[in-house]
């Protein structure tokens, strides 16, 4: 089994990837294979509901000048998948925003291709606006048809310097959780 995590933050080793690698660490004790992907450092166009997926049913958005498309296919690879993002202005980033938006329509288009992976989302915050970014996240995995587990509080950790989330000690234990959580539901499915 894999799980394929999608790091919005512009800030490769930053609190969004330290919350990811907690998750991944309980992975791991199960013998779940991880993979990070930082989709932040790259022009990235968003969605423009040219409905071109939908006629050519070839699980690719029409956009082919960026790593969008790479980024589908391991989706569609992976078992489970994480959405990780800082809190911008109460919501994702805008590369994380044209992921879910292109990936989100291809899958749709090409007959759920997502329906039933295991689904989780990440959220590093500075102090509020996170559950926006949840709950953005995790429309994405609902929409999909995806299985969502839940850990002991929302998936947030706070912090704002680089490491800063280090210290957030209820927010690694959430983490911790949900990549056992994770760990037991992708066994149960596809175990």
């Amino acid at each position: 089994m894999k799980v394929v995590a999608f790091n919005g933050s512009p800030r490769k080793d930053g609190n969004t990837s330290m919350l990811v690698n907690y998750v991944f660490e309980e992975l791991a004790k199960e013998g779940i294979e991880t993979e990070l992907v930082n989709i932040t450092g790259e022009k990235l166009r968003g969605c423009t509901a040219c409905m071109k997926c939908f006629e050519r049913k070839d699980k690719k958005c029409i956009f082919d000048d960026d790593s969008v498309n790479k980024w589908i296919a391991k989706m569609e690879e992976a078992d489970g998948i994480i959405l990780a993002s800082p809190t911008y202005f109460t919501d994702v980033t805008a590369e994380m925003k044209a992921l879910l938006d292109r990936a989100g329509f291809v899958s749709k288009a090409n007959d759920d291709m997502f329906a039933r992976k295991t689904g989780a989302a990440v959220v590093a915050v500075r102090r509020a606006g996170s559950i926006h970014v949840y709950d953005t996240l995790n429309h994405f995995f609902g929409i999909n048809e995806m299985i969502v587990p839940g850990s002991s509080y929302w998936n947030v950790g706070v912090g704002l310097a680089k490491g800063d989330v280090a210290g957030d000690e209820e927010g690694i234990q959430t983490m911790r959780n949900l990549g056992s959580n994770m760990a037991w539901l992708m066994k149960k499915i596809y175990g």
